[in-house]
């Protein structure tokens, strides 16, 4: 994708802090970080939306974000890590080059954390799990 940030990134015809690139994915340090040692973890295939995943790109990629993750968390002697993932504009995506957020966490950091997420979160009946549930299960 000739406009593409992150597709310039793995081009080498935009700067980043390169951790790991494998045939599917690429990893760099995020330029706004959230914490020291945030990355960003992206398919080598363009991609908008996590939708669009061709399968082995999915498949593999996972192996790679593992990896990536485990190696951050030990590198850094990190106590938790989140994963993030922002998919369309409504979620936050802001670059439409789909990609994972690798933010590395310590005891009491001061970064926010899931529990403190959606301030207006829905009241749940019984009944409304049931018609959820039969609206979003797979078939």
């Amino acid at each position: 994708m000739v406009n593409c940030i992150f597709c310039k990134i793995i081009a080498g015809d935009a700067k980043s802090y390169k951790l790991y690139e494998s045939e599917y994915s690429f990893a760099f340090l995020d330029i706004n970080p959230i914490s020291e040692g945030h990355t960003v973890v992206i398919p080598k295939k363009h991609v908008q939306s996590i939708e669009e995943w061709p399968e082995d790109v999915a498949s593999h990629f996972m192996v790679d974000l593992v990896k990536i993750s485990k190696h951050i968390k030990e590198a850094l002697k990190l106590d938790g890590i989140n994963i993030l993932q922002n998919n369309g504009k409504a979620a936050g995506q802001v670059v439409m080059h789909s990609h994972f957020h690798i933010i590395p966490r310590r005891n009491n950091d001061g970064v926010l954390n899931i529990e403190m997420l959606g301030k207006n979160r829905p009241k749940m009946t019984d009944e409304r799990f049931k018609e959820l549930h039969e609206q979003m299960k797979l078939k």
